[in-house]
């Protein structure tokens, strides 16, 4: 399990998120996304080193970028927040005002969860069960924040941020786009946050953070798959747009049977299992096809 988890979490800092900062804002965090490389690639080579403490100081270094990158959050958060008031004062704002709050709130989540990531990474390696986690479960936080905090909440992001500023004559004004894809932006952080709160409290407390973060993401693939994949402007763009929005009906599925598995005793999953299903699943299937997909849409609207 320790290298098919190492080879995720490799995908994840040194591709993945630097893609995804380009995605959230090209200009703004042009230079984060450019650098972002360095420390990722000091993250990934302390994966493979025994734990101690030069893979401590690598790990340390890497959450130092991802704790730098989380104070993006805040500003981010506060001029959305002004956006919204000036379009509500001026009346007749335009669309995107209406929902710059949940796209910005799911986008801001993304910023901060590699620091989360990065947090239970620099515990693993220096063997501490930091809050009395086993380390196995401090390792496998890593890729989980990495995927289900940044791309999950990234993508949803993307998703309402694309149905605020579509015309009204698309297909993303079907009946109850609007209010599902605000339901996307907002629960799959909240989703996300109450499976963290579940770790400290209970498992049925976690089952629970699941059930919202399954609702949430499967809101993200229905949405994907109905109003952004028709836009496609190419085969390539409609196939990974549509294989992200179809693992995500299972890796979540799987997500529930081993939450409610804890919770209840049910039989469920081992950890091990999860990640050769789950984990691969939406790393390759969902992350890596959404990343690359939405990257082609924008570099399409720029041309």
């Amino acid at each position: 399990m320790t290298v098919l988890v190492n080879l995720i979490v490799t995908l994840g800092m040194l591709y993945v998120v630097p893609a995804g900062l380009r995605l959230i804002d090209p200009a703004g965090l042009r230079t984060a996304a450019r650098l972002w490389p360095v420390p990722a690639a000091l993250g990934a080579l302390c994966l493979w080193l025994p734990r101690g403490i030069p893979a401590t100081v690598l790990a340390a270094l890497y959450a130092a970028a991802a704790l730098a990158l989380a104070t993006r959050a805040p500003a981010r958060l506060l001029e959305a927040r002004r956006r919204s008031r000036a379009g509500g004062s001026a009346g007749g704002a335009p669309p995107r005002t209406t929902v710059s709050g949940p796209a910005e709130v799911a986008v801001c989540t993304a910023l901060v969860s590699p620091s989360i990531a990065a947090a239970a990474l620099v515990a693993e390696r220096a063997g501490y069960r930091l809050f009395g986690f086993d380390l196995d479960i401090l390792a496998l936080t890593v890729p989980h924040f990495h995927f289900a905090g940044f791309t999950a909440a990234l993508v949803a992001g993307l998703v309402c941020r694309a149905g605020a500023t579509a015309p009204a004559t698309t297909a993303t004004t079907a009946p109850g786009a609007a209010g599902l894809s605000r339901w996307a932006a907002y629960s799959v952080p909240g989703g996300t946050l109450l499976v963290l709160l579940g770790y400290f409290v209970d498992d049925w407390a976690e089952l629970a953070g699941a059930v919202v973060l399954t609702t949430g993401m499967w809101a993200v693939a229905l949405l994907t798959w109905r109003d952004i994949r028709p836009g496609a402007r190419d085969r390539t763009t409609g196939a990974l747009l549509g294989s992200s929005a179809a693992v995500l009906v299972a890796t979540m599925l799987l997500a529930l049977w081993w939450a409610a598995g804890e919770a209840t005793g049910i039989a469920h999953p081992t950890l091990t299992w999860m990640a050769a299903t789950h984990g691969l699943g939406n790393a390759l299937g969902f992350a890596l096809c959404s990343v690359l997909a939405w990257r082609r849409l924008s570099r399409l609207s720029a041309g």
